[in-house]
């Protein structure tokens, strides 16, 4: 997947639709499909990881417009999760439903958020630039902080 040989992303698991003795083609797959991947925390990381999501978002056919936001949201919270925690890797996850597209970064770094953002309990909203520009794009955006990492929920719309 990439040629950085110190980078090896490993995929930490990808559901698919299984075709089984109920399986009808003709009615839409209800469940909820996740994908994930983990790398090293390393500048590479971001390309490495926004190829993988924008890949799955492909053979998962998603709607067409995805992809912009997605390679946005999984760019900009993976370059944060390398710039600000100081941990040794980062972690995506991707689960799609009917409605929408969640994009999950967590790290296992020690990031503290700046001070004057709203919080409740161990949650913090999103803020910053960047993450002003993700919050453009999602539905919804939650940070999480903990003494053992971070971790950045996005939910991306899949309908208009």
């Amino acid at each position: 997947m990439s040629a950085i040989p110190h980078l090896r992303p490993a995929v930490l698991a990808e559901d698919r639709i299984g075709v089984h003795s109920t399986y009808r083609p003709d009615l839409p797959w209800t469940g909820r499909r996740t994908a994930g991947c983990l790398t090293a925390a390393t500048a590479a990381s971001v390309p490495v990881l926004r190829r993988f999501a924008r890949g799955v978002a492909a053979r998962w056919g998603l709607p067409a417009g995805v992809d912009d936001a997605l390679g946005l949201v999984v760019s900009e919270l993976v370059g944060n999760a390398v710039r600000h925690s100081g941990g040794p890797d980062v972690a995506l996850l991707l689960s799609a439903g009917l409605s929408t597209l969640a994009v999950e970064v967590k790290d296992n770094g020690r990031w503290r958020p700046r001070p004057g953002r709203p919080r409740h309990e161990d949650e913090l909203v999103c803020g910053g630039r960047g993450l002003d520009i993700v919050e453009a794009h999602v539905l919804r955006c939650v940070v999480h902080t903990r003494l053992d990492g971070t971790r950045v929920i996005a939910e991306i719309p899949l309908r208009d």
